[in-house]
């Protein structure tokens, strides 16, 4: 047994401990301890830029845009707004209760677990835990040992900036995670894939603990022909090839209507030398792959493809160029497994229709994007395709409003969070009446009688 896996129970019941006390329920420590997490962030963004350089070859820019000022955002207006959602929500009460009050009170679950990803190591750790942190909650985050610079780093600053009576991390392994996942948290929020989903939420089961799964799947891409190529095409770069492809909402594949099939290629060739040129490989916007076994299952991907661009590999440097195939077979492992990299199938379809019939007898996705310039095709598209969350005529972008939640459906995940979901994730909404005792109606006493059933009959 590792030494963080000796350290998990102890960890434990003094956060359990801290929440008992009452010490994370008021506004004034929330605010608090939201400041201080904020001023970690920007105090050490350049720390945290190299060490997501270190564990996945971000460039600055993106780890600021992606990570590190993502949650300086998402601190901000959860700060902005967190007043409001402490706020008992009143409901009304029907006439048999009256006098009586009525209302919803948010209350903090206890302690949880956050289980982050190593794709976005800080931002999947640290988001969740804003929202945890926000509704009152003390807090275990166990960053991914796949990013291990992004994990010590946390390890080493959390302590430093954050009140360590509610909130710890704990680094290790699968054995780690293993021994957390045997306590009896009150909520477990796991990132990752399907597989590790299914154990986390076996582990639960055993002390009915509520999971939130943000989990992943293959988020199809739908362009109808009369769309703006060039525009669709610098858009579908972005949102595919912003780390690496290592995104869970990053498009897994095209389906484009036959008669644009080429138009689009050529656009997308044409956009990946604009944005990473001719040798994308040295490009300094361009990450790497987390690790060789990773690096290997998508090379296996293209093997024996059509390539149109990419390909070219450099095993040294974990990098993979962005890479388009075309027409790849359906029954081949590139279509029937998440891609998780930068690879991207292109498919002819004879029509949006067909291309919503393909998506709809799969799994349904994280994220669902379609080109379109057709209001009626982009109706029937956001009616008709099930997915966590539809994007027309961009990718991503939706992750950039925190008024919309983010989570998945089906095999997707179950759950969401972002701004006051987020928050309600993390919270328990507490049921309560308030009643007088100057007037007491006699109906729902016994003994009864046909004119009390009577009355019953007409409030109930």
């Amino acid at each position: 047994m590792t030494n963080e896996s000796r350290a998990v129970l102890p960890v434990f019941e003094r956060l359990q401990q801290s929440f008992v006390l009452g010490k994370t329920r008021t506004y004034a420590w929330r605010k608090a301890q939201l400041d201080a997490l904020q001023r970690m962030l920007s105090e050490n963004e350049q720390a945290f830029a190299e060490a997501l350089r270190a564990d996945l070859g971000k460039s600055e820019t993106e780890a600021f845009t992606t990570e590190i000022g993502f949650l300086i955002s998402d601190i901000r207006h959860t700060k902005k707004h967190l007043r409001q959602w402490m706020k008992a929500q009143k409901v009304s009460t029907p006439v048999l209760a009256q006098p009586a009050r009525s209302y919803l009170q948010p209350e903090p679950l206890g302690t949880v677990l956050i289980i982050g990803a190593w794709n976005y190591p800080v931002q999947l750790t640290l988001a969740p835990y804003v929202a945890a942190l926000a509704a009152g909650n003390c807090a275990i985050l166990k960053p991914s040992e796949l990013a291990p610079t992004s994990s010590a780093l946390m390890a080493s600053l959390v302590p430093k900036y954050l009140d360590g009576d509610a909130v710890a991390v704990i680094e290790g392994d699968k054995e780690t995670a293993s021994k957390l996942l045997s306590l009896p948290f009150e909520h477990i929020f796991y990132t990752g894939g399907e597989v590790v989903g299914k154990i986390v939420m076996q582990a639960a089961a055993q002390h009915l603990t509520p999971v939130t799964l943000e989990l992943g799947g293959k988020s199809p891409c739908v362009v109808e022909a009369n769309t703006n190529i060039q525009t669709t095409a610098r858009r579908i770069v972005w949102g595919k090839w912003t780390n690496a492809g290592q995104t869970c909402i990053a498009p897994d594949y095209v389906l484009v209507e036959r008669g644009c099939a080429n138009a689009l290629t050529e656009a997308l060739t044409q956009e990946l030398r604009r944005q990473f040129g001719n040798q994308p490989l040295k490009s300094k916007d361009y990450g790497r792959i987390v690790n060789a076994r990773h690096l290997g299952r998508l090379k296996q991907y293209i093997d024996g493809q059509e390539i149109i661009i990419g390909g070219q590999c450099d095993e040294a440097e974990l990098k993979l160029a962005p890479t388009v195939i075309l027409n790849p077979d359906i029954d081949t492992p590139v279509m029937q497994e998440e891609i998780f990299g930068p690879v991207l199938p292109v498919i002819e379809v004879s029509s949006v229709a067909e291309a919503m019939d393909f998506i709809k007898r799969r799994p349904k996705p994280l994220a669902a994007y379609l080109f379109s310039e057709q209001q009626a095709t982009q109706n029937t598209f956001v009616e008709e395709i099930s997915a966590g969350s539809i994007c027309i005529n961009d990718t991503m972008m939706f992750m950039a409003n925190p008024q919309l939640p983010f989570g998945g459906v089906g095999h997707s995940g179950m759950g969401r969070y972002h701004g006051k979901f987020g928050f309600d994730t993390f919270s328990h909404q507490k049921s309560v009446m308030k009643r007088s005792f100057w007037f007491d109606v006699a109906i729902r006493y016994a003994p009864a009688s046909a004119r009390k059933r009577y009355l019953l009959k007409k409030l109930l």
